[in-house]
């Protein structure tokens, strides 16, 4: 072997054993890439969604960012969809949960490339079914990715991203706009609001659904979600509900240390509201049979956020078994 080929080979291999050893060295919930996705996506309204009308849509590009969990071959990922304040801290503390855990995580950024940073105030700024184009849009790109198990990716989402994930989970829907050609493995939906109803959304795929709710929420109030677990579990589906007392809107803030529960001011919540689906995918206000709108009497201020540490633990922990066991983790 002629000598330049033989320094290039030693050069190479103590290049991968340098590697091998930095990534040996590396703590458990690193990730070993980081990748930034573009994601061609839609903004439109919900009767748009609803009726499946792409070619009225706005094309906008959001964004995705991937970490690549240590391991080795195609992984699991978690798909983590944020809620009215955009991607936050309460974000990372999950990534790095899931990545310590071997699982891969894809955070969508559904604000940013649409010029928004937070619609608490103002949740007529995005569709409420906006986030789930985004979702789906995501899922195509997963499905070719040479580090992704396309048969394990499960979607995780927090307030108008939990409702986002929740919904997402309906055949309509991944009829009208999923085409990945793939499901997601399971929805895990944290303190959805359940108040709309929507034609055929009994009918949800057939991967288990897994909620986490606080019971005092006075943002999106369990109670609605109760009543929309009741009726897919009539419809034979596989949801669980599971509900922590003392816990507040956002209480896997607690990951954090955040111990505190705080007005979010001026934040339009729907709480008191009974939207339903009506003809042509317009929203309606049940009790006024008019066209729901974020004006509507309905529609009420200030309700509460904050962290509990010792639930934000028992559904990391509760997150991560039903993981292990679903992803077949060693």
């Amino acid at each position: 072997m002629p000598t330049a080929f033989r320094v290039a080979a030693t050069l190479i291999a103590l290049y991968a054993s340098t590697m091998l050893a930095h990534a040996q060295s590396l703590p458990k919930e690193a990730a070993t890439r980081a990748e930034i996705y573009p994601i061609p996506s839609l903004t439109l309204s919900d009767q748009q969604f609803l009726s499946g009308d792409a070619a009225a849509g706005k094309p906008v590009t959001v964004a995705g960012e991937f970490r690549v969990a240590q391991g080795t071959g195609k992984l699991p990922v978690v798909v983590l969809m944020h809620g009215s304040s955009g991607v936050g801290a309460t974000t990372e503390a999950w990534v790095h949960a899931f990545n310590a855990m071997g699982i891969s995580t894809f955070v969508i950024d559904g604000f940013t490339g649409r010029g928004l940073t937070v619609v608490g105030p103002n949740q007529a700024l995005l569709g409420r079914l906006n986030l789930i184009i985004d979702i789906y849009r995501s899922l195509e790109i997963l499905a070719k990715h040479p580090r992704v198990d396309p048969d394990r990716i499960v979607l995780m989402g927090f307030s108008r991203g939990g409702q986002a994930t929740l919904y997402a989970s309906l055949e309509r829907f991944n009829k009208l706009w999923n085409k990945s050609g793939i499901q997601f493995a399971a929805y895990v939906p944290f303190y959805p609001d359940c108040s709309t109803t929507y034609v055929g959304d009994s009918e949800v795929t057939a991967r288990p659904i897994r909620i986490f709710h606080g019971t005092p929420d006075d943002y999106n109030p369990v109670k609605s979600c109760k009543a929309f677990v009741e009726r897919l579990k009539s419809a034979g589906r596989d949801v669980v509900l599971t509900e922590y007392p003392d816990s507040a809107h956002g209480f896997d803030s607690g990951l954090l240390g955040v111990s505190t529960v705080a007005v979010s001011a001026n934040a339009q919540t729907v709480r008191n509201c009974k939207i339903k689906e009506g003809d042509g995918g317009v929203l309606m206000n049940g009790d006024t049979n008019a066209p729901f709108t974020y004006k509507d009497s309905c529609v009420e201020l200030n309700p509460h956020v904050g962290g509990n540490p010792k639930t934000a633990a028992e559904s990391r922990k509760a997150v991560e078994e039903f993981l292990q066991v679903l992803f077949k983790l060693g």
